[in-house]
């Protein structure tokens, strides 16, 4: 019966590990939210807060950081005597290199799921700075702060922790389905959402980051691919974001003629079949490429289980009888 519950290292096994981490990351967020809103409101009491229209979805966002983050970390420290590195957020060697690689592999994939669908005659961009041109650099820049952010918390926690002991555990693959399934659930609840296309690209969207993380251990580089595709959806191309329109001022304006099936309609390309096969591409892409690789630090805190070490007997001796 204890092998249900422990393995051969001493260490409760990773299926319990990752939920006792989905437990203590739903606990954690519900109070994280409380303290968040009653803060918000004690402040929206006092004057209005000019300025301040996107502070709900910072709330959450902050609060899935916090949360991932915190229980992350006490569940790499408490359950596998690991340390913080061990979650891929540090600023371990080629950090920078990985996420800005990242980037320019996410934007380029992006270009490619809208290529296809400019090529089926499906999407037409004209120039989005008509008059002054300040009004779209201020966009590209400012989106780029607010997507990044955007995109840190879903890292956090679906390549997070629970991808990560599952790894330690040769079964990275259990990790990555469990991971890119709910990561595609989550998205259902986005406006225009549908069950089919939406549920699939998504899936596989969870499919390329984790293996994106499988590729350097680290959290910088999913975190790159993320953050620019989203910033090339609703700043560059003027595009629907997962079925939200969060860029005001993109520097192209794009478009949408149909068919749906193609360009995703209302949900945007991620919704249609161009965007299947820019994934399906740029996951292979990623899983072959050698322009990436795990610092061996990295490499080692999250492919083996971490033993117990047993604590260390002192042996006391008696002192001995007086002549």
């Amino acid at each position: 019966m204890p092998k249900i519950f422990s393995n051969e290292f001493g260490r409760l096994r990773s299926g319990w590990r990752a939920l006792f981490f989905v437990l203590a990351f739903v606990a954690l967020a519900f109070v994280i939210v409380v303290v968040l809103r009653g803060a918000y409101a004690v402040l929206h009491e006092l004057g209005p807060l000019p300025g301040l229209a996107f502070m709900p979805d910072l709330i959450f966002r902050l609060t899935m950081l916090s949360a991932a983050l915190g229980v992350g970390y006490v569940c790499a420290r408490w359950l596998e005597g690991l340390p913080w590195r061990s979650l891929g957020l540090t600023l371990h060697k080629n950090w920078l290199r990985d996420l800005l690689l990242g980037f320019a592999i996410g934007f380029v994939a992006l270009a490619v799921a809208v290529g296809i669908a400019a090529a089926g005659g499906g999407l037409r961009f004209s120039f989005g700075g008509a008059g002054t041109i300040l009004p779209v650099v201020r966009s590209l820049v400012g989106s780029a702060f607010l997507l990044f952010v955007a995109a840190l918390p879903e890292e956090a926690l679906f390549r997070g922790y629970p991808l990560q002991t599952f790894a330690r555990a040769h079964l990275a693959w259990v990790g990555i389905l469990v991971t890119l399934l709910f990561f595609g659930y989550v998205h259902l609840t986005n406006p225009n959402a549908t069950l089919g296309m939406t549920f699939i690209n998504t899936s596989i969207a969870g499919l390329w980051l984790g293996i994106g993380y499988l590729r350097t251990r680290s959290l910088w580089f999913p975190l790159g691919l993320h953050w620019a595709w989203n910033w090339a959806l609703g700043a560059f191309f003027g595009l629907p974001i997962s079925g939200m329109n969060l860029v005001s001022n993109p520097l192209l304006k794009g478009s949408d003629l149909g068919p749906a099936w193609l360009t995703g309609g209302n949900y945007g390309i991620e919704g249609g079949i161009a965007g299947t096969i820019a994934l399906v591409l740029v996951t292979i892409f990623t899983w072959r490429t050698r322009l990436v690789s795990a610092t061996p630090e990295l490499e080692k805190l999250t492919s083996e289980e971490n033993p117990v070490v047993p604590s260390r007997v002192v042996s006391i001796r008696p002192a001995d009888d007086a002549v």
